[in-house]
């Protein structure tokens, strides 16, 4: 079917106004809320306190979520795209899961399992751990809302690069260990780093399964993400404008390393 130039033309235009409602229009109306008073006001209002001490929080979270879907993620996505066995399809669907479940879920379900009423709530009573509306309890929820991330972008390229390299290696005399670190990891390297990446930015503008585990108290248990919401709740208007922008500045630094990724994971295939 082909369509007429008009026609095209009325799709194009359409699709341009769906964007620029649903996009562009909110997050120019935040940059001109913040940026009305001044550049100075804007600083002022991210380097409180609070803000700053939101800030370390939500970045300590990711140096601790990160490394964790990296071990486990790699280990993964190996047995998935490297073996076949029963429960193979269950445990994909597994890992997909927070995909699919609301993030206010994912916050509820830990709360069942590890509050002080819930199934290991042993841990909080008996052995003094406090993790729901604590520090540990924000790190699970992280983990769990991005689980899929590392894995789901390192097995494709598992499956992309074959065993033929591994296999080569293993006849060579090289043990599993040098075989992964020397072939299988720099084979997987930008799938990793587009993983992490995608990691990075959901830890850091993660707030629905955050708000449940934690007790959003400021500077203790506020992630960036909390501190907006608790500052437009309080009235605070502009301070939640303004730590909206440095959230949608990291946003925007994520979505140009995942151009730039993208450009030279094309660049290194087409050179393959």
């Amino acid at each position: 079917m082909t369509l007429s130039p008009a026609l095209r033309h009325l799709f194009r235009y359409l699709a341009l106004a769906y964007v620029a409602i649903l996009v562009v229009v909110p997050v120019a109306l935040i940059l001109w809320r913040t940026f009305q008073p001044g550049i100075g006001a804007f600083f002022d209002s991210i380097s409180t306190p609070a803000a700053v001490s939101a800030l370390q929080l939500s970045v300590l979270v990711v140096a601790i979520v990160v490394p964790l879907n990296v071990l486990f993620g790699i280990p993964t996505a190996l047995v998935l795209a490297r073996n076949r066995f029963r429960g193979k399809s269950a445990l994909q669907a597994v890992i997909d899961l927070p995909f699919a479940v609301s993030p206010v879920v994912v916050g509820v379900a830990l709360i069942l399992l590890w509050g002080s009423a819930g199934l290991f709530g042993f841990v909080e009573n008996n052995l003094g751990f406090k993790i729901i509306f604590g520090f540990p309890g924000i790190v699970l929820a992280s983990i769990f809302v991005t689980v899929p991330f590392v894995i789901r972008e390192v097995e494709p390229v598992l499956h992309e690069i074959g065993t033929d390299q591994e296999e080569a290696a293993a006849t060579l005399g090289s043990q599993w260990w040098q075989t992964f670190w020397r072939v299988t990891l720099p084979s997987i390297r930008w799938g990793l780093t587009y993983g992490i990446v995608l990691t990075i930015a959901r830890t850091l503008g993660e707030f629905g399964a955050v708000i449940m585990v934690s007790s959003n108290l400021p500077g203790t248990s506020q992630t960036l993400t909390l501190l907006v919401a608790d500052r437009y709740s309080r009235g605070s208007e502009y301070g939640a404008y303004a730590v909206s922008t440095l959230l949608m500045t990291v946003a925007v630094i994520v979505l140009i390393v995942q151009v730039v990724l993208d450009a030279m994971r094309s660049r290194a295939s087409k050179r393959a």
